[in-house]
């Protein structure tokens, strides 16, 4: 089974642990997430995840995009064990969180986030009409 993920851990970098977004651009193409992103915890329970975008993150300049990993990154590591794996795409500008099925945590998760980066935006279902 694939270790968990902690950190936040921008696409276009490689974390040098789990808890820093500290390292150098990589050289060769990244798997593809649905290979990285966990589906399963160490017990063999299904693992939730969410879908956020941030329109025009990667057009800010440099020290903005940082700010906004930071504050992600504090909110994540604020839901503590409940977070499992989180990725910042900066070209897709998308946010990917799996997290452990706690009930109501795929609404109160990324309401924390849009409190500290208002410009990110939950990629939700919507139900079908007539139900």
């Amino acid at each position: 089974m694939r270790g968990h993920k902690t950190a936040l851990r921008p696409s276009h970098q490689a974390a040098t642990d789990r808890r820093s977004l500290v390292g150098t651009p990589g050289l060769a193409p990244a798997s593809p997430l649905w290979k990285r992103a966990p589906t399963r915890d160490a017990e063999g329970r299904a693992l939730s995840d969410f879908l956020m975008i941030i329109p025009r993150i990667r057009h800010r300049p440099p020290a903005q995009i940082q700010a906004r990993v930071e504050r992600i990154q504090a909110v994540l590591k604020a839901f503590g064990d409940t977070v499992v794996f989180a990725e910042l795409n900066l070209r897709l500008a998308t946010l990917w969180v799996t997290v452990r099925p706690v009930p109501g945590i795929c609404l109160t998760l990324p309401a924390a986030i849009k409190a500290q980066v208002p410009e990110a935006l939950l990629v939700a279902q919507q139900p079908a009409q007539g139900r």
